[in-house]
């Protein structure tokens, strides 16, 4: 008996398009992680990239529930002695409404190498128009 386990080259990825209107952030981005890492698929692999590809549009317009608008930070560091800089979820959305959904979802990645891959399958776009038309991708629901 032998073990069948998924390789690169039988791997065909499709694209998804979500729309994030009105969608509530972290039930988004579990849905998003789990595409992007394959587990939808019957072939899963966990050492293997096998997920989608995910389209984002309308990232500015993602709902969060409870207070998260003003209370949830947002950190960074600029790499200099105290160098912290924090911002709030209302100011993210003003200025980098796509980061939201990404850092989200990169969250749920696993954080090494393979994770990084699978990260730089999500495209996400503030608005509703994206330039993957080429591709022809097909709309994924969140239910």
């Amino acid at each position: 008996m032998r073990t069948w386990t998924v390789r690169p080259g039988d791997i065909e990825r499709r694209w998804f398009v979500i729309d994030a209107n009105d969608a509530v952030l972290g039930r988004l981005a579990t849905k998003i992680a789990t595409v992007l890492r394959g587990k939808h698929r019957p072939q899963y692999t966990p050492h293997a990239d096998c997920g989608d590809h995910i389209i984002v549009i309308n990232a500015e317009k993602v709902r969060v529930t409870g207070g998260k608008e003003e209370k949830k930070m947002y950190h960074r560091h600029t790499g200099y002695i105290g160098g912290l800089k924090s911002t709030t979820l209302g100011k993210m959305r003003a200025t980098h409404p796509e980061r939201i959904i990404e850092n989200a979802v990169k969250g749920m990645m696993p954080k090494n190498p393979l994770g990084r891959a699978m990260l730089g399958k999500l495209k996400v776009y503030a608005g509703s128009e994206h330039p993957h038309t080429a591709q022809k991708p097909q709309t994924l629901n969140l239910d």
